[in-house]
């Protein structure tokens, strides 16, 4: 797609892609009974955005060397990448329901050996940032005028590998270089800044030398200006967009639950999610 958001005339909107894309996870999610359910909402609305107004990638063929990169650093975030792919036609939807089971192309973690549209496997925490500043800075020796996006969750703001990175890539000035840093708040030893508080974000990331947005991660019309900005930023510096998201959006008794990083959803309760979500498109 050389350029998503004008491909496609009648296209659905970006808030419809990401309410198929939440779909796509919890039908996912019913498959093994469990998972980064509440993740995968939450980050819906940034997915939407990225791979269906921002990114280049021709969905036939995702190796294609003129692509925008897309690195998934949170490998359990992996339920929300395939949705986003299927909704994409990188994966066709009649993998779904072999999520997570023997052979499928769709495994729990992440794995860029088997998952077309995968660029990474993602699985230790930390390690994206690093690998995208080694793929921006290999692309400008190509000269490629593509972007790599970084995907990478509040969490792994306690890795020092992520600060290293940062640091890198302000000294290298790699205006090819995006990351998108998902703040829901929540890891699994319990709340983020309790596990080891981040915050200022925005004065830490400027500090790198970097170019910085902080946006409602769940407000589509934020997150296309956001993505606008940073693919148009004039300096010679790196971007990141910090997205505030919601666990489990758009499905009110899940975003309830007090403890979230890891659902277990009863048998029941799948139908009533799917449903909630339905009622939530149309209300």
């Amino acid at each position: 797609m050389e350029a998503p958001s004008a491909v496609r005339a009648n296209a659905p909107g970006l808030e419809e892609r990401a309410y198929r894309i939440r779909r796509n996870a919890l039908r996912m999610g019913e498959v093994q009974g469990q998972g980064y359910i509440a993740q995968a909402l939450g980050i819906a609305d940034v997915l939407a955005v990225s791979y269906f107004h921002a990114l280049r990638y021709r969905p036939e063929d995702p190796h294609w060397e003129g692509r925008d990169r897309f690195l998934l650093s949170i490998g359990h975030y992996a339920i929300a990448l395939y949705a986003v792919l299927i909704e994409a036609g990188v994966i066709p939807e009649t993998e779904l329901e072999t999520y997570g089971t023997d052979d499928s192309r769709l495994p729990m973690s992440g794995m860029a050996s088997y998952t077309p549209g995968m660029e990474i496997s993602g699985g230790s925490l930390g390690i994206g940032l690093g690998i995208a500043v080694g793929m921006a800075l290999g692309l400008k020796r190509k000269r490629s005028d593509r972007f790599v996006y970084n995907l990478m969750s509040d969490g792994e703001l306690d890795e020092g590998p992520i600060w290293e990175a940062a640091m890198s890539a302000g000294h290298h000035k790699l205006d090819n270089l995006i990351c998108v840093v998902d703040v829901n708040r929540m890891q699994a030893d319990g709340v983020s800044t309790g596990v080891l508080n981040f915050e200022p974000l925005q004065d830490k990331w400027q500090a790198f030398g970097w170019f910085v947005q902080r946006v409602d991660g769940n407000d589509t019309a934020a997150l296309v200006a956001a993505f606008d900005a940073a693919r148009h930023h004039a300096a010679p510096q790196p971007r990141v967009i910090i997205c505030d998201t919601r666990m489990a959006k758009g499905v009110p008794f899940l975003e309830a639950r007090e403890k979230s990083h890891f659902l277990r959803v009863e048998a029941h309760e799948w139908a009533e999610a799917i449903k909630a979500l339905d009622d939530g498109r149309t209300a």
